[in-house]
């Protein structure tokens, strides 16, 4: 399925997307023996499943244009979860496998996100193994652990407490405070935290007088 897909070499010059996958899977060699997780091993194998279907060769009416694979997350998902599903695995590990091949994408946007999009970033379950399939992604392609490296180092200096902070205002506090549940809540809750994780609102009261400014303070 991808052997024999090509690649822009600016960004893989070590060859077509079957090679690319095989140096990736090399590096779980890098492991202490038996430390390597089997989703870790399914998502290095299948980060790449959807490239085949999204294969665009380049537009040679754009000067410098060059293969694309837009889409290829989505589409690779969706692949992937038909595969596990087959060789029926369990909903845990599948929905981690399906996680890492979601987000692999998204280290290349890291040191453009806002505070409150890292923090979420930073917190996905199994942070470490999104780690390990970016540093080996990179590693058999073109080396550059730029984005690793920041990604690594905002996890270690922001630590629990700011990437996962108690919350501020909740569902019940919403309610206590007289506003009627509802599909709004979602929307509130969401703009409270991005605040908090933004340094915006460090309080209780804050974050309500926040809601309410955005809101309105008609609670129904």
């Amino acid at each position: 399925m991808i052997k024999g897909v090509e690649q822009p070499p600016q960004y893989h010059p070590e060859g077509d997307v079957w090679v690319h996958t095989l140096m990736l899977l090399e590096h779980l060699r890098a492991f202490p023996e038996g430390r390597a997780s089997a989703t870790l091993a399914w998502g290095m194998l299948l980060h790449d499943v959807g490239k085949p279907a999204t294969f665009t060769p380049p537009d040679p009416a754009k000067a410098g244009d060059r293969i694309r694979f837009n889409g290829h997350v989505e589409v690779g998902v969706a692949v992937a979860r038909e595969i596990l599903n087959r060789l029926r695995f369990s909903n845990e590990d599948a929905a981690q496998i399906l996680e890492l091949i979601k987000h692999h994408m998204q280290f290349g946007d890291v040191m453009k996100m806002k505070q409150s999009t890292l923090k979420r970033f930073l917190r996905l379950p199994k942070f470490d193994e999104h780690l390990a399939l970016h540093r080996a992604d990179v590693m058999s392609s073109n080396k550059n652990l730029e984005l690793y490296e920041y990604a690594l180092r905002h996890l270690e200096e922001l630590g629990e407490e700011q990437i996962r902070p108690k919350l501020l205002v909740t569902g019940e506090d919403l309610i206590a405070a007289g506003y009627k549940p509802g599909p709004a809540f979602k929307a509130m809750l969401e703009v409270a935290e991005d605040a908090q994780l933004e340094g915006i609102v460090a309080t209780h009261e804050e974050a309500l007088q926040l809601i309410a400014e955005k809101f309105g303070k008609d609670r129904g």
